[in-house]
């Protein structure tokens, strides 16, 4: 082991004798109390030194080994301590690829910060890249998806959609100009290719499953009011899906949907119906209705839309089941006031989950805040 201090986070003395590690109150850790050879017994945690070499080093600040092995156990119990050696063998071909690391350590840095074990930031990096996930639509909201989740990592980043591309489909963190006139799912595979940190992973002997499923239309009613039917085999395989979009000035994130265990597209639905009786009579003439023109999509708040969507995506990802999990989030212009709303399991619902867990985590780890104190 070559423990080091996260980098990540901030050092300051809140006192004589106590350090704080991190800025903002989600991730800050106090240690205390620090003498004053502790304290410059934690320079030396920088990753270059093993346990032994720190045994002698300690030595000569009069530090004994059980003091040492107490503050090292101390540091990881925190979250504080890293260590990208202990990461594995996938984490392990990453760090000697030294041109996708140069791009992808902000995100190992961010990893590292949520991610308590030591070497836990590069080996949910390291495993983003066996990941496949699918993102259907190829729009503002639907490319620029893509483009992040594909940048952040992940290995396997597919987009469809049909026709070709429009002026109106163009955004900075998503399709070019030059792609207007040109198929949009071949468009978007060169997005995919160019946004990635480096080749994808090496092929295997058979195409992963896949991890998850962005719902990122680019007619955004079938992210406000989505059509459970189409949901239908993803609620069969247990596929997790997320749905994101923009519909006339208002962005929609969520609900991301585990089968069987949070509500769906139906429960979704015939919530409106027991809230609006109506609703299903206007539903009908919305989506028969003839789409002529330019989807209202403000530029802003797609790009919002769709970086809080991949975040959330990469969250789940990751092993935690972030905000939008059985939860859609709104804002509409001008003021963009996030607002959630709990999508709960419909008795009447043919998905299951009334029955089920109702969104029970089923996986990843929960990340404590842990403070020390002296």
């Amino acid at each position: 082991m070559y423990p080091m201090l996260k980098p990540a986070l901030r050092r300051a003395w809140r006192g004589r004798n106590t350090v704080q590690f991190g800025v903002t109150p989600a991730h800050a850790v106090t240690l205390g109390p620090v003498d004053i050879a502790t304290g410059s017994f934690l320079e030396l945690l920088d990753g270059t030194r093993g346990v032994p070499l720190l045994y002698e080093e300690a030595r000569a600040l009069d530090l004994s080994e059980h003091h040492v092995d107490v503050l090292l156990a101390r540091l990881a119990e925190a979250g504080l301590l890293d260590d990208p050696r202990s990461a594995g063998p996938s984490a392990d071909v990453l760090r000697r690829r030294v041109e996708v690391m140069d791009r992808q350590r902000p995100d190992v840095a961010s990893l590292s910060v949520v991610r308590p074990e030591p070497g836990g930031g590069l080996r949910r990096m390291g495993a983003r890249r066996a990941m496949r996930v699918q993102v259907r639509g190829a729009g503002r909201v639907g490319a620029s998806i893509a483009s992040v989740l594909s940048g952040a990592g992940v290995g396997q980043v597919e987009v469809l959609d049909g026709g070709r591309a429009e002026p109106w489909d163009v955004a900075p963190g998503g399709l070019p100009p030059a792609s207007v006139g040109e198929r949009r799912d071949v468009a978007a595979r060169r997005l995919v290719r160019r946004s990635a940190p480096g080749p994808g992973p090496a092929e295997s002997a058979g195409e992963p499953g896949l991890s998850l499923i962005v719902v990122a239309p680019r007619d955004g009613l079938a992210v406000y009011a989505p059509v459970a039917d189409t949901a239908g085999p993803w609620i069969a395989s247990g596929t997790p899906h997320l749905y994101a979009g923009v519909i006339e000035a208002t962005g929609v994130v969520g609900p991301l949907v585990l089968p069987g265990g949070t509500g769906c597209a139906g429960c979704l639905e015939l919530h409106r119906a027991d809230r609006d009786p109506q609703w299903p009579r206007m539903l009908a003439q919305w989506r028969s209705g003839r789409r002529g023109a330019v989807p209202a999509c403000d530029l802003g708040l797609a790009t919002a839309v769709a970086g809080l969507a991949a975040a959330h995506a990469l969250a789940f990802l990751d092993g935690d089941l972030p905000a939008c999990t059985g939860t859609r989030w709104e804002a509409a212009l001008p003021l963009l006031d996030w607002r959630s709303e709990q999508i709960g399991p419909h008795a009447d619902c043919s998905c299951g989950a009334a029955g089920g867990a109702g969104g029970e985590r089923v996986s990843g780890d929960v990340l404590a805040q842990d403070t020390m104190a002296g």
